[in-house]
Order: structure tokens, then sequence, then C-alpha cells
């Protein structure tokens, strides 16, 4: 299959599958590292509690859940090789996919909506471009397709309401050689790119030439298309640059927020509120989280929160993973859901 036909004749199976209540109805996903640096794939329930906790072979990033079956895919954190299918109902390793060679994994992919496929942000790194992986979930997860991601360095993949994908380019070249050094920070330029659901590049958004070095990373969608971004800005360290912007109607918008600067220039996730009135940045190297408007961009309540790391729709608003523990988080209030583990959470959490 070919890029434009891997989605083509997809029928979804009739015959009874497990579902995610099966694996104990978790609602949120995440990577962590243990005391004695094991990793592993958490999944945890609407109170916070844990619901499974199955190993994986290095540290994780993100994982990627099924739309309706109790599996999910964790990926290495760059510029790891493997991920890893976990069946979440069984509580064992599915299946494990490599990057193949010349290739390393950017630590995120997103199903498609009817869960046949799996996308993955992929670094071809002898020729530093990004590169979309294909896989058949079928099909025990081979490997069909190879598709261009519009830039350099794809990051976060999601899948938009359209059936479509989003792409955070984050613009930085990087070679296993080099470890996770940036090589072309000078030159760097970052972008948004959107793939039709038959994977074909529909449009491009360049961030503008004050902004190029402001590496679109982690990106969150609304039910009408609407996208808030969190933002690593790579330049001058000594500039005041912004953590979160958003797409629009109006086009890609940079936000200033009176607490920016506590995030040290690092925004680690990014979420929208379930009620769709705001989103929230996290800031692991800053200890704090910023929340904005969504309709206008304007900012809302910055929060004190140790290495705050994964954000992820919950409710009316997100739930947020830090060394506290994890919180549920409105513009206007915290509540504490669960206490401290005995690890640290990776920088994301997954919705499910």
């Amino acid at each position: 299959m070919r890029r434009r036909g891997f989605l083509a004749g997809a029928v979804a199976s009739v015959v009874a599958q497990p579902t995610w209540a099966n694996a104990g109805s978790p609602a949120l996903l995440s990577a962590l590292n243990d005391t004695n640096n094991n990793a592993w794939l958490v999944g945890l329930t609407r109170s916070g509690t844990v619901t499974f906790r199955l190993p994986i072979p290095g540290r994780g990033h993100a994982a990627a859940a099924h739309p309706s079956r109790p599996v999910a895919v964790a990926f290495a954190r760059r510029p790891g090789r493997f991920a890893v299918v976990i069946d979440c109902a069984e509580g064992v390793e599915a299946a494990r996919l490599s990057a193949p060679e010349g290739r390393h994994f950017y630590g995120h992919g997103a199903f498609t909506e009817d869960g046949r496929y799996l996308l993955t942000t992929e670094n071809a790194f002898d020729d530093g471009q990004g590169r979309i992986g294909v896989w058949d979930a079928g099909d025990r997860f081979k490997r069909l397709d190879d598709l261009p991601s519009g830039g350099v360095g794809p990051h976060e993949i999601l899948r938009l309401p359209n059936g479509g994908f989003a792409v955070a380019n984050g613009g930085i070249q990087t070679h296993p050689n080099s470890g996770r050094t940036r090589l072309n920070v000078p030159t760097m330029r970052t972008n948004l790119a959107f793939l039709d659901p038959w994977g074909a590049i529909s449009n491009v958004v360049e961030a503008p030439d004050t902004q190029r070095q402001n590496s679109i990373r982690h990106i969150d969608a609304d039910a009408v298309g609407r996208i808030a971004i969190a933002l690593q800005w790579q330049g001058d360290p000594r500039k005041r640059a912004p953590v979160a912007a958003m797409l629009n109607e109006q086009g890609l918008t940079y936000l200033e927020h009176p607490a920016t600067m506590r995030l040290k220039h690092y925004g680690g996730s990014v979420a929208i509120a379930g009620n769709g009135q705001s989103f929230f940045v996290t800031g692991p190297k800053g200890d704090s989280v910023l929340s904005f408007d969504m309709d206008s961009g304007a900012p809302l309540a910055a929060y004190d929160m140790p290495l705050a790391s994964g954000v992820a729709t919950f409710g009316s608003g997100v739930a947020i993973s830090s060394s506290s523990g994890i919180a549920a988080m409105t513009a206007e209030a915290k509540t504490q859901l669960a206490g401290k583990v005995d690890g640290v959470w990776d920088n994301h959490l997954v919705r499910l």
C-alpha cells in the first residue's frame, strides 16, 4: 500500500474485541521511571489510582491509546528505536516495534479514527528529514508505508476531528551519534504540518522569522479543530520568548503571560480543558503551570507545581502529573487526586 492508499478500504472488525473496561477502565496513561531507573507504562483511574503498571525496555516518552481496544503503544524517548504494544486487558506485551535502519522514533504516535493504522513520528537522521511511519494494527503492526512529515524533527502527531492529522515539526535536527545535541539551531525552522486522512500533506503553517527558533513540539486540538501549542525556545536564552501559541481561523498567534519566564523557555506539554474554555501548558523546568483562554488567548492563572509534567483533558478541566502526584485542575482551582509515586513521571499524560 502506498501513501494515498494506506487507509483505503479499511473495514472495522465486527468480531467481539476486549474493550478498555476489560483493563480496569483506566482514564489516563503515562510513562514512569522508578527510583531504580526501571521504565513503566502506567494506567490511572479517574481518581488517580493505578490500574496497571507494565514494564517497557527503556525510558518512555508518550503513548498512543487505541480508540476502542485496550491496546496502548508506548514509545521510547528520543533517540530511542523501540515502541512496545501492550495488551492492557491481559497485562502483557503483545508486540514490539523497531524503527527501520537509519531512523529513530520521536516519542509520539497516533491511531487512525478506526484504530486500523498507527502513525509514528520518526527521524531519518542521515539526511535530517522528518518522516511518518505507517503500521498496520490489524496485522501485528506490520510496517506498511513511509510518509514525509512536512519538516524537520517531527515530534507530536495528533488526530484531528476531520480524520486528518496535525504534526508538530520542531525544526531541530539531531543524530544518534551526537546524542540529544541540537545540530542546526542557527538555521532551524519550526512548523505545523497537516496531513489529510490519506496521509498526504495538505497544508504547512510556518512559524514567522521571529519565532522560527521557538520549537513547536507539543499540541492539542479541540472539537472544532483549534490547536493549542506548547513551545520550547532554542534561541538566545536572554530573550523573553512565549511558551504558548494557538492556531485558529485567524492563523498562528503567539501568546504572552505574566508568568512566561517562570517556565524557563520550556513548555513541557499542553492540553485543552474539557469544557473547551481554556488550555494549560506545563513547565517541568520551572515548576509551574500556565493557563490561557481558549477563545482570546488571554493569560489566565499560573500555578506552582513541582516538576509539572504531563497534562491531559480530564472532566471539565485537565489532569496534571507532577512530583507531588496527580491533580485535577481548572482555570479557577486545583484538586489533588493522588499523592507521590515511587519515581518520576515523564512529560506526558495520555487520555483514554
